[in-house]
């Protein structure tokens, strides 16, 4: 589902063209408003921007679907698009913390940095959650500011998108009408597809369920899965073959339907427990483009709640 451009079509367009040639006769031309150059650091948060912005913005997404966002690499196209940006739109909570200094640092842009118009956390949107009580290395890879993996509790979408409509408008005022109702549209579209989903995945409810690296609490959270171990000690350490003997031994103490793990994370351990336990692993789309179907963030969540109940069901139909 996408929303439907307020303007535009063709009739538009060639009118457009009309004025620009009548302009250029007369020796006038009034000047164009840019669009807003969007950078965005996660797919879920460029699908969002096009959402909202529609064509009067230009989007740049610094990740795919398939790409782990604490490891991305600060590669030269990244630095040249970043320069160029007027709103910086990432998720925060230090989850780009190992690559995206580097991309503002090269990038020397001023209107994109920490404190101004142009930069956006969504996380600052949110209550996150798993705030860590210390700071230690040994816990692997531990965010200070907690858990950042917001997107895949589609409830916090309304927050975020209420902080970009409004830096939109004060970014590109005079657009600020168009911003304003496409985000009318959204909230009233993506209410009812919350509903939808929350009906459907209501046999879900209490399910337990192990993950290969804690992507999925703030799903959780929404959905009322109940996790009950981890495949990484932990989060960011790969699991030795001593912990996963462990894993098994809880596993087969407290049984769980299904193992979750999304596209870009390595599939070798929860393969283990399948063979091992006998617990079907479900891939899940952790975001835009994580999958052929997840290809906007209404797919993204339709794909989503299936496979979890398919995986609560069969198993073998949602792989």
């Amino acid at each position: 589902m996408a929303l439907m451009p307020i303007n535009g079509g063709k009739r538009v367009r060639i009118r457009s063209i009309v004025l620009l040639v009548a302009g250029l006769l007369f020796g006038f031309v009034a000047p164009v408003q840019a669009r807003v150059s969007v950078f965005a650091c996660e797919p879920e948060w460029g699908a969002l921007a096009l959402l909202i912005g529609g064509d009067e913005v230009d989007i740049y997404v610094a990740a795919t679907g398939k790409q782990d966002p604490h490891l991305i690499q600060a590669r030269p196209s990244l630095i040249a698009q970043a320069r160029r940006a007027d709103l910086l739109f990432c998720t925060g909570a230090e989850l780009e913390v190992g690559w995206l200094p580097v991309v503002m640092r090269q990038a020397a842009n001023p209107n994109i940095q920490p404190g101004t118009l142009g930069y956006l956390e969504a996380a600052a949107a949110v209550q996150l959650r798993e705030i860590p009580n210390r700071l230690d290395r040994a816990d692997g890879d531990v965010h200070a500011a907690g858990n950042p993996h917001i997107q895949t509790d589609p409830r916090t979408f309304l927050p975020v998108a209420e902080q970009l409509t409004e830096r939109l408008m004060r970014l590109d005022p005079s657009h600020a009408e168009y911003y304003q109702a496409r985000y009318g549209q959204f909230v009233v579209q993506w209410q009812a597809a919350l509903d939808r989903w929350q009906g459907q995945a209501a046999p879900l409810r209490g399910l337990p369920v192990a993950v290969h690296h804690n992507t999925w609490i703030y799903l959780f959270d929404w959905l009322g899965l109940r996790m009950v171990v981890t495949l990484e000690p932990k989060p960011g350490v790969p699991p030795s073959s001593g912990y996963l003997s462990e894993v098994l031994a809880k596993v087969k103490a407290t049984p769980v339907r299904m193992t979750l793990r999304a596209a870009y994370e390595d599939e070798r351990p929860a393969k283990w427990l399948e063979q091992h336990a006998g617990v079907p692993v479900i891939e899940l789309p952790a975001t835009v483009g994580g999958n052929q179907r997840a290809q906007d963030l209404f797919a993204l969540f339709d794909d989503t709640v299936e496979r979890l109940l398919k995986g609560a069901g069969a198993g073998d139909g949602a792989r």
